[in-house]
Protein backbone atom coordinates (compact mmCIF):
# COMPACT_ATOMS: atom_id res chain seq x y z
CA UNK A 1 0.00 0.00 0.00
CA UNK A 2 0.97 3.36 -0.71
CA UNK A 3 2.45 5.59 2.22
CA UNK A 4 -1.36 7.72 2.43
CA UNK A 5 -4.33 6.09 1.71
CA UNK A 6 -6.64 6.94 -1.29
CA UNK A 7 -9.84 7.32 -2.27
CA UNK A 8 -9.60 4.29 -4.26
CA UNK A 9 -7.92 2.14 -2.37
CA UNK A 10 -11.01 2.82 0.27
CA UNK A 11 -13.21 2.32 -2.42
CA UNK A 12 -11.91 -0.94 -3.35
CA UNK A 13 -12.06 -2.21 1.06
CA UNK A 14 -15.80 -2.99 -0.05
CA UNK A 15 -16.30 -6.73 -0.02
CA UNK A 16 -13.21 -7.24 1.70
CA UNK A 17 -12.53 -5.97 5.39
CA UNK A 18 -14.60 -3.32 7.41
CA UNK A 19 -13.71 0.17 7.09
CA UNK A 20 -13.54 1.83 10.42
CA UNK A 21 -13.82 5.52 10.78
CA UNK A 22 -13.66 8.42 12.96
CA UNK A 23 -14.52 12.31 12.97
CA UNK A 24 -11.44 14.74 14.65
CA UNK A 25 -11.29 18.42 14.47
CA UNK A 26 -7.36 19.22 15.19
CA UNK A 27 -4.19 18.41 15.29
CA UNK A 28 -3.33 16.25 18.69
CA UNK A 29 -6.37 14.21 18.66
CA UNK A 30 -5.45 13.81 14.44
CA UNK A 31 -2.00 12.57 15.36
CA UNK A 32 -3.47 10.02 18.11
CA UNK A 33 -6.18 8.61 15.52
CA UNK A 34 -3.49 8.18 12.98
CA UNK A 35 -1.32 6.33 15.87
CA UNK A 36 -4.44 3.54 15.74
CA UNK A 37 -4.44 3.11 12.32
CA UNK A 38 -7.79 4.42 11.14
CA UNK A 39 -8.03 4.65 7.68
CA UNK A 40 -9.78 7.70 7.03
CA UNK A 41 -10.19 10.20 8.91
CA UNK A 42 -12.96 12.60 8.35
CA UNK A 43 -13.53 16.53 9.62
CA UNK A 44 -16.73 16.70 10.01
CA UNK A 45 -19.25 19.85 10.45
CA UNK A 46 -20.28 17.96 13.62
CA UNK A 47 -17.61 20.59 15.05
CA UNK A 48 -20.56 22.67 15.18
CA UNK A 49 -21.85 21.12 18.34
CA UNK A 50 -19.13 19.39 19.82
CA UNK A 51 -16.08 21.69 19.69
CA UNK A 52 -17.87 25.51 18.84
CA UNK A 53 -20.84 24.98 21.10
CA UNK A 54 -23.68 25.16 18.32
CA UNK A 55 -26.84 23.40 18.72
CA UNK A 56 -27.24 22.34 15.04
CA UNK A 57 -24.20 22.43 12.29
CA UNK A 58 -26.22 25.05 10.25
CA UNK A 59 -23.84 28.09 11.47
CA UNK A 60 -20.72 26.45 10.20
CA UNK A 61 -19.25 27.81 7.72
CA UNK A 62 -16.82 27.36 4.62
CA UNK A 63 -13.93 28.92 6.68
CA UNK A 64 -14.19 27.22 9.87
CA UNK A 65 -13.73 23.88 8.28
CA UNK A 66 -10.44 24.78 6.44
CA UNK A 67 -9.21 26.09 9.28
CA UNK A 68 -10.01 22.56 12.08
CA UNK A 69 -8.80 20.68 8.25
CA UNK A 70 -5.41 22.35 8.10
CA UNK A 71 -5.19 22.23 11.65
CA UNK A 72 -5.45 18.02 11.08
CA UNK A 73 -3.64 17.99 7.79
CA UNK A 74 -0.14 19.53 9.87
CA UNK A 75 -0.26 15.93 11.82
CA UNK A 76 0.84 14.57 8.65
CA UNK A 77 -1.87 11.48 8.97
CA UNK A 78 -1.41 8.60 6.63
CA UNK A 79 -5.01 8.46 6.43
CA UNK A 80 -7.28 9.56 3.50
CA UNK A 81 -8.65 12.55 5.30
CA UNK A 82 -12.33 13.64 4.10
CA UNK A 83 -13.58 17.12 5.01
CA UNK A 84 -17.57 18.03 5.55
CA UNK A 85 -18.97 20.76 3.10
CA UNK A 86 -20.63 22.90 5.21
CA UNK A 87 -24.04 24.66 4.83
CA UNK A 88 -24.58 26.67 1.58
CA UNK A 89 -21.02 25.50 0.61
CA UNK A 90 -22.86 23.39 -2.06
CA UNK A 91 -26.28 23.55 -2.27
CA UNK A 92 -26.53 26.83 -4.42
CA UNK A 93 -25.15 24.99 -7.81
CA UNK A 94 -22.72 22.60 -8.91
CA UNK A 95 -20.18 25.66 -9.87
CA UNK A 96 -20.27 26.76 -6.35
CA UNK A 97 -19.92 23.58 -5.13
CA UNK A 98 -16.91 22.92 -6.99
CA UNK A 99 -14.86 26.14 -6.10
CA UNK A 100 -15.92 25.62 -2.15
CA UNK A 101 -14.72 21.72 -2.78
CA UNK A 102 -11.32 23.27 -4.47
CA UNK A 103 -10.80 25.66 -1.12
CA UNK A 104 -10.72 23.17 0.75
CA UNK A 105 -8.39 20.66 -1.34
CA UNK A 106 -5.77 24.05 -2.14
CA UNK A 107 -6.05 25.24 1.54
CA UNK A 108 -5.80 22.49 3.70
CA UNK A 109 -4.23 19.61 1.73
CA UNK A 110 -7.12 17.27 2.61
CA UNK A 111 -8.02 14.46 -0.04
CA UNK A 112 -11.56 14.29 -0.47
CA UNK A 113 -14.41 16.32 0.61
CA UNK A 114 -18.32 14.82 1.98
CA UNK A 115 -21.74 16.50 1.22
CA UNK A 116 -24.96 15.45 2.29
CA UNK A 117 -27.79 14.90 0.02
CA UNK A 118 -29.07 12.84 -2.55
CA UNK A 119 -30.69 13.93 -5.59
CA UNK A 120 -30.70 17.41 -4.76
CA UNK A 121 -27.03 17.19 -4.53
CA UNK A 122 -26.11 14.31 -7.29
CA UNK A 123 -25.03 17.34 -9.93
CA UNK A 124 -22.77 18.90 -7.13
CA UNK A 125 -21.05 15.20 -6.66
CA UNK A 126 -20.47 14.82 -10.46
CA UNK A 127 -18.69 18.46 -10.77
CA UNK A 128 -16.61 17.85 -8.07
CA UNK A 129 -15.67 14.20 -9.15
CA UNK A 130 -15.29 15.39 -12.74
CA UNK A 131 -12.76 17.68 -11.60
CA UNK A 132 -10.65 15.12 -10.27
CA UNK A 133 -11.71 15.72 -6.52
CA UNK A 134 -12.65 12.86 -4.58
CA UNK A 135 -16.60 12.89 -2.80
CA UNK A 136 -18.06 10.59 0.14
CA UNK A 137 -21.45 10.96 -0.26
CA UNK A 138 -24.25 10.96 2.95
CA UNK A 139 -27.57 9.66 3.01
CA UNK A 140 -30.27 9.63 5.59
CA UNK A 141 -30.16 11.87 8.56
CA UNK A 142 -28.86 14.94 7.15
CA UNK A 143 -27.71 17.30 9.98
CA UNK A 144 -27.87 20.27 7.74
CA UNK A 145 -31.49 19.26 6.96
CA UNK A 146 -32.87 19.17 10.79
CA UNK A 147 -34.57 21.99 10.32
CA UNK A 148 -36.92 20.45 7.38
CA UNK A 149 -36.76 17.06 9.56
CA UNK A 150 -38.34 18.87 12.72
CA UNK A 151 -35.27 16.97 14.39
CA UNK A 152 -33.00 14.02 14.42
CA UNK A 153 -35.54 11.13 14.36
CA UNK A 154 -34.87 8.30 11.97
CA UNK A 155 -34.96 8.40 8.45
CA UNK A 156 -35.64 6.05 5.13
CA UNK A 157 -38.85 4.61 6.93
CA UNK A 158 -41.54 3.05 4.67
CA UNK A 159 -41.80 4.11 1.24
CA UNK A 160 -39.15 6.67 1.87
CA UNK A 161 -36.68 3.90 2.17
CA UNK A 162 -37.00 3.38 -1.63
CA UNK A 163 -35.78 7.11 -2.10
CA UNK A 164 -32.87 6.75 -0.14
CA UNK A 165 -31.77 3.34 -2.37
CA UNK A 166 -32.42 5.91 -5.56
CA UNK A 167 -30.53 8.55 -4.08
CA UNK A 168 -27.62 5.82 -3.07
CA UNK A 169 -27.44 5.00 -7.36
CA UNK A 170 -27.57 8.41 -7.97
CA UNK A 171 -24.24 9.22 -5.81
CA UNK A 172 -22.35 6.06 -7.12
CA UNK A 173 -23.31 6.70 -11.09
CA UNK A 174 -22.51 10.40 -10.14
CA UNK A 175 -18.83 9.52 -9.14
CA UNK A 176 -19.08 8.79 -5.31
CA UNK A 177 -16.32 6.48 -3.66
CA UNK A 178 -18.61 5.67 -0.67
CA UNK A 179 -21.50 6.93 0.95
CA UNK A 180 -22.04 7.61 4.80
CA UNK A 181 -25.86 6.27 5.73
CA UNK A 182 -26.76 7.61 9.11
CA UNK A 183 -29.50 6.95 11.10
CA UNK A 184 -31.52 4.91 8.80
CA UNK A 185 -33.31 1.00 9.60
CA UNK A 186 -30.62 -1.49 9.86
CA UNK A 187 -32.59 -3.51 7.12
CA UNK A 188 -32.74 -0.61 4.74
CA UNK A 189 -28.73 -0.33 5.75
CA UNK A 190 -28.01 -3.59 4.04
CA UNK A 191 -30.04 -3.14 1.38
CA UNK A 192 -28.78 0.12 -0.32
CA UNK A 193 -25.19 -2.06 0.80
CA UNK A 194 -26.06 -4.48 -1.64
CA UNK A 195 -26.93 -2.50 -4.51
CA UNK A 196 -24.18 -0.22 -4.86
CA UNK A 197 -21.07 -1.08 -5.80
CA UNK A 198 -18.85 1.34 -3.44
CA UNK A 199 -18.52 1.18 0.30
CA UNK A 200 -21.21 2.32 3.01
CA UNK A 201 -20.09 4.26 6.12
CA UNK A 202 -22.63 3.33 8.69
CA UNK A 203 -23.89 5.32 11.81
CA UNK A 204 -26.99 4.33 13.85
CA UNK A 205 -27.29 2.45 10.77
CA UNK A 206 -26.63 -1.16 11.87
CA UNK A 207 -23.92 -3.81 11.20
CA UNK A 208 -24.59 -4.47 7.47
CA UNK A 209 -22.96 -1.43 6.44
CA UNK A 210 -19.17 -2.04 5.02
CA UNK A 211 -17.67 0.29 7.66
CA UNK A 212 -18.73 2.75 10.68
CA UNK A 213 -18.24 5.94 11.67
CA UNK A 214 -18.46 7.81 14.71
CA UNK A 215 -17.23 11.10 16.72
CA UNK A 216 -13.87 10.91 18.31
CA UNK A 217 -15.91 12.73 21.41
CA UNK A 218 -18.54 10.62 21.86
CA UNK A 219 -15.91 7.78 21.93
CA UNK A 220 -14.15 9.00 24.26
CA UNK A 221 -17.28 10.65 26.16
CA UNK A 222 -15.73 14.33 26.48
CA UNK A 223 -19.23 15.09 25.71
CA UNK A 224 -21.26 13.25 28.78
CA UNK A 225 -24.61 14.79 28.33
CA UNK A 226 -24.47 13.33 24.98
CA UNK A 227 -25.04 9.82 24.29
CA UNK A 228 -27.87 8.63 21.40
CA UNK A 229 -28.47 4.84 20.62
CA UNK A 230 -25.87 4.61 18.05
CA UNK A 231 -23.19 5.56 20.19
CA UNK A 232 -21.09 3.40 22.31
CA UNK A 233 -18.25 4.79 24.51
CA UNK A 234 -15.17 3.07 24.66
CA UNK A 235 -13.60 5.38 27.39
CA UNK A 236 -15.20 8.52 30.12
CA UNK A 237 -12.50 11.15 29.06
CA UNK A 238 -14.93 13.76 30.63
CA UNK A 239 -14.89 12.31 33.99
CA UNK A 240 -11.08 11.76 34.34
CA UNK A 241 -10.70 15.49 32.61
CA UNK A 242 -12.82 16.70 35.45
CA UNK A 243 -10.85 14.95 38.04
CA UNK A 244 -7.57 16.39 36.63
CA UNK A 245 -8.45 19.62 36.72
CA UNK A 246 -9.88 19.58 40.15
CA UNK A 247 -6.76 17.64 41.47
CA UNK A 248 -4.82 20.73 39.62
CA UNK A 249 -6.75 23.79 40.91
CA UNK A 250 -6.64 21.98 44.81
CA UNK A 251 -3.13 21.59 44.73
CA UNK A 252 -2.47 25.63 43.28
CA UNK A 253 -4.79 26.91 46.36
CA UNK A 254 -3.38 24.77 49.02
CA UNK A 255 0.76 25.74 47.57
CA UNK A 256 1.46 21.79 46.56
CA UNK A 257 2.19 23.07 42.90
CA UNK A 258 4.33 24.09 41.75
CA UNK A 259 6.98 21.76 43.97
CA UNK A 260 10.68 22.11 44.22
CA UNK A 261 10.82 19.73 41.31
CA UNK A 262 8.67 21.94 39.31
CA UNK A 263 10.77 24.97 39.80
CA UNK A 264 14.54 26.12 38.99
CA UNK A 265 17.30 27.46 41.19
CA UNK A 266 19.58 30.19 40.10
CA UNK A 267 22.46 27.64 39.51
CA UNK A 268 20.71 25.95 36.52
CA UNK A 269 21.58 26.01 33.38
CA UNK A 270 19.02 26.84 30.84
CA UNK A 271 18.23 24.24 28.28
Amino acid sequence: MAKRWTARQVRALKGKERIPVVTCYDWAFARLCDEAGFPVLLVGDSLGNTVLGHETTIPVRLEDMIHHAAAVMRARPKALVVVDMPFLSFQVNAEKALEAAGRILQETGADAVKLEGGHRSADAVQKITEAGIPVMGHLGLTPQSVLEFGGYGVQGRGPAGNILVDDACLLEDAGAFSIVLEKIPAPLAERITRKVSIPTIGIGAGVGCDGQVLVLHDILGLVPAFKPRFVKRYADLGATVVEALIRYATEVRDGSFPGPEHAYDEEEESP
